[in-house]
């Protein structure tokens, strides 16, 4: 019991960590998701082509490897440093996912029915306002359940953070385990709940985001 205590003291020092790259990853993420997605649907084919070229990179490319270019290779090759590995990994978590979720903003408002648009054409609306009235808080309903899964991945996500010399649960559990080899399995096992109780209220809020959408969308 005594060993355990001592596992959950230790590992609680990198829970601060795992919330801030959590957190901050998640809002960055949806917010280029929205910004790529725009990108995509717009008539601008130079920044509709610029803005694929990089959720190809980002989707077709590791999470790991990119984690390892933000924190050694651009500064390493380029000089450009990004000011710490906290912002190194919530960079690259954050622009990896939001190349995967801009794809949901795009088909999601490409699936919202045509006699939509046009009714609010027929009512004089501006596209900015067929957009902001109409169209987006439709998709956005949508868009939610995915949303919801996405903050979960980033969640288990976030734990690769370690891997660039981030103090998080997993850094801390490493750590402990290897000066007491034999407690290796009731570290990783306590980790395990760690990040499971992480997500639980994850989980019940993307349960709510999918009673929202099967509310239904205007067709």
């Amino acid at each position: 019991m005594n060993e355990i205590t001592e596992i959950l003291a230790v590992l609680l020092r990198g829970l601060q960590v795992t919330i801030i790259v959590l957190l901050t990853s998640a809002i960055f993420s949806y917010a280029i998701a929205f910004i790529a997605g725009f990108c995509r649907l717009s008539h601008d084919r130079f920044l509709s082509k610029l803005t694929g070229f990089y959720i190809e990179i980002f989707r077709g490319t590791s999470l790991i490897v990119q984690l390892f270019w933000f924190s050694y290779a651009l500064p390493g090759l380029f000089g450009i440093h990004l000011g710490s590995d906290l912002w190194a990994g919530i960079l690259a978590i954050s622009l990896n996912y939001g190349a995967y979720m801009s794809e949901i903003v795009r088909t999601s408002i490409l699936s919202i029915s045509k006699g939509q648009t046009e009714a609010a054409i027929a009512l004089n609306m501006s596209r900015f306002q067929r957009m902001r009235l109409v169209i987006l808080p439709q998709a956005v309903r949508m868009m939610l359940p995915e949303f919801g899964n996405y903050f979960i991945h980033i969640l288990k996500a976030t734990s690769l953070v370690s891997l660039i010399g981030l103090t998080d649960i997993l850094y801390y559990g490493d750590i402990y385990r290897s000066t007491n080899l034999s407690l290796a399995p009731t570290v990783y096992l306590i980790i395990l709940g760690f990040y499971f109780l992480l997500a639980l209220p994850l989980i019940g809020l993307t349960r709510k985001f999918e009673r929202m959408a099967k509310k239904g969308v205007a067709q």
